[in-house]
């Protein structure tokens, strides 16, 4: 008997479930950066050239593990170290070391304990957990989040996912190839006060152009006007201009001006760890009783999200920051870096100039960091894929793809498409 009722279920069945869950989804597209990529990925010419995704690659074209990291590790397997789960907020001596890193270790800050520091999954989660955090305690009151036009791809669903509405304030005047001061003061001083601002710390993506110093001095003292909520994104603390000082050097300004700043900070870039996903994010508080509070926040936030962070990669992290001699290295490294990226920006702008452009380049060679926004329009960038050369739709390309190999290839593809 029961086997007659289990013969007759698995007849049954199948022919009740004929619809799959799944049935009624699209695929979903690639965002612009990893399209890019996938394109090169595709082409089988050997004159290929990948100036998408933000990776350093030396001057032959290959992933480069910082000394100062080999070294870490070197350190880490000496010292010992399991597998244990790390706390909410991640590891502890990670979490110091960042924030010393971030604002310097003699600010206030630190010594009477006005920031909340979260270890995250790099500079997209701690976007994310603030995002998150902002959104749960009424700080959207207008339901919007304000970018920059343009702004990094991710920006958006990140802030979209929170359940803000993402609005632009002038950043690039894509027709000069400058900045448009003028227009990002406006579009502060007319959005609702107690607006949220995401600025980018330096080295801009996916302009690769910052304010100077000076402008954000005029940027702080509007967002202090309207009561803006500033948080920073900082991806290339060190990475843009080789100066982990310099490129720190605005939200320490918003911070003495009195913001009550959030701040979040990746290590893919200034130390190499692409796969490990170390960053951080940290909140400015007004007390250190604050602060407890803020963090117990914080962890509830990731606890549903993630749980925990993981640990080697911020292991490494704290290593260099609390190793003298490493640290020393790792602000060699970093050097090394920026200088071959400068370099490869005057080699490509100047053999453009040797081909007989007679366009301005000097864009090229005044932005910094991975990026440059090259001032290519859509049917040029096409144009420059049937030549196998792949750069985003709106004319970002990482200048880590140019080395001495390819620089020839590259400006003369370029030239063929902007002389007309």
């Amino acid at each position: 008997m029961i086997g007659t009722l289990f013969s007759r279920l698995s007849s049954v069945v199948p022919q009740t479930r004929q619809l799959s869950l799944w049935s009624h989804l699209e695929e979903a597209p690639l965002d612009s950066n990893h399209a890019t990529a996938h394109a090169f990925d595709i082409d089988t010419s050997p004159l290929k050239v990948n100036l998408s995704r933000g990776v350093y690659k030396d001057d032959n074209g290959k992933d480069w593990v910082l000394p100062s990291v080999k070294q870490a590790e070197e350190k880490m397997v000496q010292k010992g170290s399991g597998h244990s789960y790390l706390p909410f907020s991640g590891f502890n001596e990670f979490t110091k070391a960042t924030a010393k890193f971030a604002f310097g270790e003699e600010n206030p800050i630190l010594k009477d304990q006005k920031i909340a520091t979260v270890q995250t999954i790099s500079g997209t989660g701690g976007l994310r957990v603030g995002a998150e955090l902002l959104g749960k305690f009424g700080f959207n009151v207008s339901g919007f989040v304000y970018l920059p036009n343009p702004s990094y791809v991710n920006h958006i669903p990140i802030f979209q996912n929170a359940n803000f509405k993402i609005r632009y304030y002038r950043y690039y005047d894509i027709k000069k190839n400058r900045l448009d001061i003028p227009g990002f003061l406006d579009d502060i001083l007319t959005a609702p006060a107690r607006s949220i601002f995401l600025l980018h710390a330096s080295g801009h993506n996916p302009t690769g152009l910052d304010p100077t110093f000076e402008e954000w001095k005029q940027i702080s003292d509007a967002l202090m006007e309207q009561n803006s909520v500033c948080f920073f994104d900082s991806a290339y603390q060190g990475f843009a201009s080789g100066d982990p000082e310099a490129d720190s050097a605005a939200y320490r300004h918003f911070l003495a001006e009195g913001h009550p700043i959030l701040l979040a900070q990746s290590y893919s870039k200034n130390f190499g760890l692409y796969g490990q996903r170390v960053g951080a994010l940290n909140v400015v508080t007004s007390t250190s009783k604050e602060t407890k509070i803020v963090l117990s926040q914080l962890n509830q936030v990731i606890r549903p999200m993630y749980s925990n962070p993981p640990l080697h990669g911020a292991q490494i992290v704290a290593t260099v920051f609390n190793t003298p001699e490493i640290y020393q290295q790792w602000k060699a490294d970093i050097k090394t870096m920026t200088d071959r990226m400068k370099s490869v920006r005057q080699s490509l702008v100047d053999t453009l100039y040797e081909l007989g452009s007679e366009r301005d380049w000097s864009h090229i060679t005044t932005q910094k960091g991975m990026f440059a926004y090259s001032g290519l329009t859509k049917p040029q960038v096409q144009a420059l894929r049937d030549l196998h050369v792949y750069m985003n739709f709106d004319g970002r390309m990482s200048i880590s793809g140019v080395n001495t190999k390819n620089v020839s290839y590259l400006a003369e593809a370029i030239h063929k498409v902007t002389k007309a």
